[in-house]
């Protein structure tokens, strides 16, 4: 769409709906998702609103759908991994950065100084709208279409944050077993399941001879990444470092008396 091109308001949401791959039933929702504030105080008469309260019920329609992918895809992992994620990608930045994959700034309904001043290229109006339109989205068709707009545009991104802190994750545990031990953890794959294009890893961690914890993924190196964050858990009971405690386990129960036939129980 150039420069010149000055689409209608049912153009501006078909063009929406086919860069989405999703349909939004309800039209206005969608027309209020991608209408600025200033240009409803330049325009009174069209009566139309502004894209606010979609952005804020949008923040918390993409939060949880981001959430949904990430607890299915990482089965193993600790709420402090998922919330770290998440937490990279529905913020400003991600979330601008996925309108402009779509793109969504130049469907955007602008005043004239914010689109003079370079409003469709700005992060927070592109994220503040990226919002909208999941609300609009979760509005018109439910959580189904939501997730779909998750897998199409988030899942790179979610590679990407993933793979960033699980790499610290097993850099941090090869320093605390080189530095405790002086030898790297192993990793080793256990089982491999599922079809050829969509596959599912199984990998245990190894310290010296003995198995500690095992995690899946979608790759070895996301199988293995996921298993050193449960192990860098387990270290404080199984490998404490010198001078600390092992943490504290259950005493052993004493063993179950032995019935004699004369019914007495040993005291």
């Amino acid at each position: 769409m150039s420069g010149s091109e000055k689409p209608g308001l049912a153009e501006r949401v078909q063009l929406l709906e086919s860069r989405l791959g999703v349909s939004i039933s309800r039209q206005d929702l969608a027309i209020e998702a991608l209408t600025h504030k200033t240009y409803v105080n330049e325009n009174p008469d069209l009566r139309l609103k502004d894209n606010q309260r979609l952005e804020f019920f949008g923040d918390a329609v993409v939060n949880l759908a981001v959430a949904d992918r990430l607890w299915r895809r990482y089965p193993d992992v600790p709420e402090g991994f998922l919330t770290k994620v998440r937490a990279r990608l529905v913020h400003e930045e991600g979330l601008a950065l996925v309108a402009r994959r779509i793109p969504l700034g130049d469907l955007l309904l602008l005043g004239r100084g914010e689109d003079k001043y370079k409003g469709r290229e700005k992060n927070s109006l592109l994220a503040d709208a990226m919002e909208a339109v999941f609300g609009a989205v979760y509005l018109s068709s439910g959580m189904e279409p939501v997730l779909q707009l998750v897998d199409r545009f988030f899942a790179e991104l979610i590679d990407e944050a993933a793979g960033s802190l699980d790499k610290d994750y097993k850099t941090a545990l090869g320093q605390v077993i080189h530095e405790r031990l002086k030898m790297p953890p192993r990793y080793r794959v256990v089982s491999e399941s599922g079809p050829e294009h969509s596959k599912i890893f199984e990998v245990e961690v190894l310290i010296g001879d003995e198995p500690f914890a095992r995690a899946s993924g979608r790759s070895k190196k996301e199988a293995e990444q996921a298993a050193a964050r449960v192990t860098l858990d387990m270290l404080p009971q199984r490998l404490p470092a010198p001078g600390e405690p092992r943490a504290r386990e259950e005493e052993p129960s004493a063993p179950a008396p032995v019935e004699t036939s004369g019914g007495d129980t040993p005291a």
